[in-house]
């Protein structure tokens, strides 16, 4: 059946960022297909919440509270998902983020910090797992998969993004390239969410024009949900996806030309 390709029964990830939003509802997606998962974040007690829910599904769940702007923790989460689950077959890349800052309040090292939080960590999770994916059994034509997740705002211009933006689309960028480096047992995609109500969106929603901006900006007329994100994520980390390497997917509302202006005056 074509359903089965969308599970991924007795197979292994990790999730970054996992403690709230879309790292949260991508874990608990990936165990519901049938994964266990490994979920690090800075917070405990959230990432015991979400924990909960994978054991609810019926999957095992290993809780790593870490700051992952700190590369070797960052790296050393493949490794200890191996050990707890002996295999590792998904990696999806969610911590991320940055506050909009106008361009002549951004100096070079909120660039520079903004780039090692985006991109320099998911960097050093999939460095660290490639070796253990490869090790993995699998079916045969069966690959591996790393998902990041990037940002609308890394395609088109929004006042404020000049350090996220610039970030996420490098992150894009460096999906692209890692894809053709790790064809073709590994396959590397990612989606790039548009406005997605989470807490990190907050800042920018909590003024009801700015709110009503955003949905006049969707096609679909709407702030998306996490879950909604989640089932991008999980479609890509399955055999569903088989044929797909390479790819920065839009989960954005059909929002080709974001507008996410927090309303910085004119210089």
């Amino acid at each position: 059946m074509i359903l089965d390709r969308f599970r991924l029964t007795d197979r292994a990830a990790v999730v970054t960022g996992a403690g709230r939003g879309i790292g949260a509802a991508t874990a608990v997606a990936l165990a519901e297909a049938g994964a266990d998962v490994l979920v690090a974040a800075r917070t405990e007690q959230q990432l015991a919440a979400v924990a909960e829910r994978i054991e609810a599904a019926g999957r095992r769940a290993v809780v790593v509270p870490a700051d992952l702007s700190d590369l070797d923790a960052a790296a050393g989460l493949a490794e200890a998902a191996a050990d707890a689950f002996g295999r590792l077959d998904v990696v999806v890349n969610n911590v991320g983020g940055w506050m909009p800052r106008e361009l002549t309040r951004t100096e070079a090292r909120h660039l520079e910090a903004a780039f090692r939080f985006n991109v320099s960590t998911a960097h050093a999770v999939t460095r660290a797992a490639v070796p253990l994916m490869l090790a993995s059994p699998r079916p045969d034509g069966e690959a591996a998969a790393v998902v990041n997740v990037s940002s609308a705002i890394g395609s088109a211009a929004g006042r404020g993004y000049v350090a996220y933006g610039t970030a996420k689309a490098a992150l894009s960028h460096w999906t692209r390239l890692a894809a053709r480096d790790l064809a073709p047992r590994v396959r590397v995609n990612a989606v790039a969410v548009g406005a997605v109500a989470t807490s990190a969106l907050a800042l920018v929603t909590e003024d009801e024009a700015t709110r009503r901006g955003l949905e006049q900006a969707t096609p679909l007329r709407r702030i998306g949900d996490p879950d909604e994100v989640a089932a991008a994520i999980l479609f890509l980390a399955s055999p569903a996806s088989s044929y797909l390497t390479g790819q920065v997917v839009g989960v954005d509302g059909g929002l080709d030309h974001p507008s996410l202006d927090p309303g910085y005056p004119d210089l």
